[in-house]
């Protein structure tokens, strides 16, 4: 059988290790608030079922938590020891200015601070550790989902995809799991070690100085009053930012999609002045925006900055009354540098896991969309296929509430060529569509062989049938590889003699690499009439007992036209055949006519008996030649 026939943003990447702040303040609490994104309309639900789906790696992300929560204790405790040996360095240098000490301690310092090393090496190790699970874990997910997906796509009916966006789908299997894995590769873990870092670094600054920690702590409600001042101006300039470039890009890919229309047409100066119109907008917000954002690590390196120098001053004024120790002061300073740094981080989580849901959300309720009509639980199996095909009071309607076809009927015996005319709306791809079960009938059967097709499973049904359709489909892989398509099975040879059948052996050996050659990915390398040869050779090979033909003629030269007629001939031999025709001068020697108009059969015969008869028939193939006469 032959057949021819925007994106969710991505999870922001958040910021480094709890210990590794970027400014003075290591980044702003605010920061996850400037990255704006679709959202899910059942967070609390879809997360649910997130969390179901990866209970299978329930032990995998409990090591990943063990390990992610140790690695950050260990990194946690560093400063406050490393400032011992600060202490101890300055007792020893004030000793020896006073003469009243030993002088340093080199080998208390030395041990310190290979205990400081061996901490966070040892942290270091846990966060690789728990990296290596954690993408383990997310690649699995992701491999599994884009299974799920693609099992699915081929269970749901032809009715979803008639009325869905063939980028809706493919940004399913692409963008909206690339997002749920690197959320989960990147985020899950960072979750707890931000909380960790936060609490802990909390609890340490409160060891050290309770005041100092205030202090500490009043500057990051600072920082958010200001960051949310910045937010709220510049969130309508990244909004209209990025309406404006999905405008710069539609028109781009529109205009020279179309690029020969367009010049044929002295488009050229209207497309520009366009163009302009949406790039001046884009610069316009695109340079608000970023200048605004761009004022957030500024406004915080300064309020930070006030910070050190509020906290070295107090500091300074706790040491010399002996409240605090020197070294205290610098793992505080190293505390606070820290603290911020975990703040942003869940700000930032928090937005991608709203970004994450709606990725989720979208792939669940794919995957919960109505399949087809379940299987025969006991199919009917042919061993031989004479092609006999009935019609018996079928009604459909792609809506529940408008049918087009309306009780139709007709008999169809082995072997015969029938001809389906009509004008455009008539029904004629429609009921090839029911032929071979992309949509059911809503009433009425089907027969093949005396058999109703729904006791057939689909597979068996449509290795009966062989398609040779208007739109002549070719994928990027080789001739060879694409008339094989239609038996895979089939050797060199038995694809070589079904070219010669269908009158393409000819031409596929005046090209480069004959049968070899490479199609590329619109097959623009080949003539639309040479890819309908091909593609009935590829009907040829398949050898079904019925055959659904679209005249694929009208828009190729006349010795094409006259190629391609000869090897739908030859593929016609001795087979039952369904011809929706466009021309109709093409079936005269069909064996019966139907006529449909609204879905019904109005007439049916064959041609001279509907000539004679002077009806609708007869006004539509006369029509023809009166608008030909007139050009």
């Amino acid at each position: 059988m032959t057949m021819q026939n925007q994106t969710t943003p991505k999870p922001a990447q958040v910021g480094r290790g709890p210990m590794g702040g970027r400014g003075p303040m290591g980044g702003g609490p605010m920061g996850g608030m400037m990255r704006g994104g679709e959202k899910a309309r059942d967070f609390k639900g879809t997360m649910s079922k997130l969390l179901n789906y990866l209970s299978v790696y329930k032990v995998s992300i409990i090591i990943v938590l063990i390990f992610a929560i140790a690695s950050t204790i260990f990194s946690i405790i560093g400063p406050k020891i490393l400032g011992k040996a600060t202490t101890k360095l300055y007792e020893g240098v004030m000793s020896q200015i006073t003469g009243t000490g030993t002088g340093v301690d080199f080998v208390y310092i030395g041990n310190i601070v290979l205990l400081v090393l061996g901490l966070y090496l040892v942290s270091a190790v846990f966060s690789y550790i728990q990296g290596w699970v954690m993408t383990s874990v997310s690649m699995k997910l992701t491999y599994r989902f884009r299974k799920e997906i693609s099992e699915k796509i081929n269970r749901m009916p032809l009715r979803y995809f008639d009325g869905t966006n063939h980028g809706e789908v493919l940004s399913r299997i692409t963008n909206d799991v690339d997002t749920i894995s690197q959320t989960l590769n990147q985020s899950l873990s960072q979750i707890i070690t931000s909380v960790v870092s936060m609490i802990g670094i909390l609890v340490m600054m409160l060891t050290i100085s309770w005041i100092m920690t205030l202090v500490a702590l009043i500057i990051v409600p600072l920082s958010a009053l200001f960051i949310s001042i910045v937010v709220k101006q510049s969130q309508k300039y990244f909004k209209q930012q990025q309406d404006y470039l999905g405008h710069v890009n539609g028109h781009v890919e529109e205009m020279y999609g179309s690029h020969v229309v367009m010049k044929a047409f002295n488009g050229e100066k209207r497309s520009v002045e366009k163009f302009d119109t949406y790039n001046t907008t884009l610069y316009s917000s695109a340079w608000k925006s970023q200048f605004l954002s761009g004022m957030m690590m500024p406004i915080m390196t300064f309020i930070g900055n006030l910070g050190y120098v509020v906290v070295c001053i107090l500091g300074g004024y706790l040491a010399a009354r002996n409240a605090i120790t020197v070294g205290d002061i610098q793992a505080f300073i190293q505390y606070v540098r820290s603290f911020t740094q975990p703040i942003s981080q869940i700000a930032n989580i928090s937005n991608t896991l709203q970004q994450t849901a709606a990725a989720a959300e979208r792939v669940f309720e794919f995957l919960a969309e109505a399949e087809e009509i379940p299987e025969s639980t006991n199919p009917v199996k042919l061993t031989t296929v004479a092609g006999s095909v009935e019609f018996k009071d079928v009604h459909f309607g792609y809506n529940p509430d408008k049918t087009i076809i309306n009780d139709f009927c007709a008999t169809v015996k082995p072997g015969q060529k029938i001809a389906i005319v009509g004008p455009t709306g008539a029904g004629k791809t429609t009921m090839v569509k029911l032929l071979m079960r992309f949509y059911d009938v809503n009433s009425g059967t089907i027969f093949v062989d005396g058999h109703d097709i729904r006791d057939f499973t689909r597979e068996d049904l449509r290795h009966i049938f062989g398609m040779v359709l208007q739109d002549a489909w070719l994928y990027n892989g080789s001739i060879m590889e694409n008339i094989r398509y239609g038996r895979l099975d089939a050797s060199d040879a038995d694809v070589v003699n079904a070219a010669k059948t269908a009158y393409v052996d000819h031409f596929i050996r005046t090209l480069p690499d004959g049968y070899n050659m490479k199609l590329d990915e619109e097959a623009s390398n080949v003539s639309a009439g040479q890819k309908q040869l091909l593609t009935i050779a590829r009907a040829i090979l398949a050898d079904p007992r019925i055959l659904i033909l679209d005249e694929a003629t009208s828009s190729v030269d006349t010795r094409t036209e006259v190629l391609i007629q000869k090897a739908m001939d030859a593929l016609m031999q001795n087979r039952t055949s369904f011809i929706i025709a466009h021309r109709l001068s093409t079936i005269r020697n069909a064996d019966l006519i139907l006529v449909m108009n609204n879905g019904d059969i109005v007439e049916q015969g064959t041609h001279d008996e509907l000539l004679n008869k002077n009806g609708f028939y007869a006004s539509l193939y006369n029509s023809q030649f009166e608008v030909a006469e007139e050009f």
